[in-house]
């Protein structure tokens, strides 16, 4: 099995909607998707409601701490914001770190037009970037 975290600060968005896709577009047979935040914000409503749009449920995800999982050999730690590169712990395996800084839509304001907005813009981004890897690195359903 091959075990995937994804790691944002709060675990309230990005690294939500990272999940989502994540498990989206992997095989579930060979790939376990984990999400932590360095903190917990609970799921954003927003984060959820976004990917509802896309045909992709996340409101049954949690917001976990990174110090659940450390005892966990993954072979992927993705991060997804810089505070969360900063503040990753080590990791005792031999896990490929990745990062990608995506914008964080939590701090979006303006109309709630305008915010929605901005959580489509990011939620694009990161379902680019986790297609992508999957495809690289020979993670989905049509890849042995």
């Amino acid at each position: 099995m091959i075990h995937i975290l994804i790691l944002c600060t709060g675990n309230s968005c990005r690294s939500q909607i990272a999940h989502g896709y994540f498990e989206h577009f992997t095989d579930g047979r060979k790939v376990k998707i984990y999400s932590a935040g360095v903190e917990t914000h609970g799921v954003n409503p927003r984060a959820i409601s976004i990917m509802k749009a896309d045909k992709i449920d996340i409101q049954h995800h949690t917001s976990n701490h990174i110090d659940e999982y450390v005892s966990i050999p993954f072979n992927y730690v993705i991060t997804v914001c810089d505070n969360a590169k900063e503040r990753c712990p080590f990791f005792p395996t031999k896990a490929l770190k990745v990062h990608y800084n995506f914008p964080d839509p939590a701090q979006a304001t303006g109309s709630e037009a305008e915010i929605m907005t901005s959580f489509e813009s990011v939620r694009d981004l990161i379902k680019n970037f986790t297609k992508h890897f999957v495809e690289i690195h020979h993670l989905g359903m049509g890849f042995n």
